[in-house]
């Protein structure tokens, strides 16, 4: 391969990687609610890089660790079956909460969770009698079970299918979110 078409893959391959040059300061950055527009903010969980990213309109402002129910990252099928749901939501509901200081519940299941529900009913893959589960939120970590911090830092999925967080990020996104903030939850 001539040397300029090397030279061009390179690029090509490092461009990616510029935009991220900054990423850890966005994981350290402290937020308060007077820095931040809550009307225009909206969390994208993504479930293959245990991180939450905090958007306010189009610019990312900050960087969470997360951690899931299973590990192995499907989606919520059933209530019990410990998966995190995917799908666009809501945040329905706040609420301090003594097991995991903070509690940020999401409209699951919404619209487009039932609809996938009863289509895999329809397929066999889920009985007739199943229960699509609820109660799916963003929370902090349960120091009276014994989980700390250190399981988000490690990526030890414990939950029942909700998304954990460090207590001290829990708390500060607590402070900067409003019910009806959305959010999107993908592999």
């Amino acid at each position: 391969m001539p040397r300029c078409s090397w030279f061009s893959l390179l690029l090509l391959l490092l461009i990616p990687l510029s935009g991220f040059n900054n990423e850890s300061g966005l994981y350290t950055v402290k937020l308060r609610p007077d820095d931040i527009d809550a009307d225009k903010v909206f969390l994208l969980v993504d479930k293959s890089d245990y991180r939450l990213y905090l958007y306010e309109d189009v610019k990312l402002r900050k960087i969470y660790k997360v951690v899931f129910g299973s590990r192995d990252m499907a989606d919520k099928v059933i209530q019990g079956d410990r998966q995190t749901p995917e799908g666009t939501f809501h945040i329905q509901a706040k609420r301090y909460d003594g097991r995991w200081s903070r509690f940020m519940l999401l409209d699951y299941p919404n619209e487009a969770s039932w609809a996938k529900f009863h289509q895999r009913q329809q397929q066999g893959l889920v009985g007739p009698n199943a229960d699509i589960g609820g109660g799916i939120g963003i929370h902090g970590v349960e120091y009276g079970s014994g989980i700390r911090d250190a399981y988000v830092d490690s990526r030890i999925n414990w939950t029942l299918g909700c998304v954990s967080m460090k207590n001290a990020d829990v708390n500060e996104l607590y402070e900067l979110l409003k019910v009806g903030t959305p959010v999107v939850i993908r592999r």
